[in-house]
């Protein structure tokens, strides 16, 4: 019998999902490097840009789950709804956090405007735009179809 590690390392609707998360952001970090010339680090934890890993980890997962244990399923269901939910939190509110995030780090940074004294400044790509989720969902389903 095998042990609780070793079922848990070789568990599909974990390792893909974990290894797709890491190829993308891996992704990010080059692309940023081929385009800036400057290696940043936090491409690999760091949300935003294109393609949406966050989309691509949970309809991967669904994707997963409804080939493999039926589209019938009440888990399929639970994780398409939860992949909706992520999807449009990552277009919407999280979205227009770092919108708001790069107003007011221009008006901390206008002379004249405001006197705060900041240490450092708001993370501005928190969301995704719609086609950077939906290219993460393609991504996603794509994994999940071909494992």
């Amino acid at each position: 019998m095998k042990n609780n590690f070793m079922m848990f390392v070789t568990n599909k609707y974990i390792y893909v999902p974990i290894i797709l998360w890491f190829c993308i952001q891996s992704f990010k970090l080059i692309y940023d490097l081929c385009t800036t010339k400057k290696i940043n680090f936090k491409r690999i934890i760091g949300a935003g840009g294109m393609p949406s890993s966050h989309s691509a980890i949970v309809i991967a997962l669904a994707t997963l789950i409804g080939k493999n244990l039926g589209v019938d399923s009440p888990i399929f269901a639970v994780t398409l709804i939860f992949a909706f939910i992520v999807m449009y939190d990552a277009c919407g509110v999280r979205r227009a956090a770092g919108k708001q995030a790069k107003v007011l780090n221009e008006i901390v940074n206008t002379r004249g405007l405001s006197n705060l004294q900041v240490q450092e400044k708001l993370q501005e790509a928190l969301g995704h735009t719609p086609i950077q989720v939906f290219v993460g969902a393609l991504i996603g389903l794509i994994a999940g179809l071909i494992f």
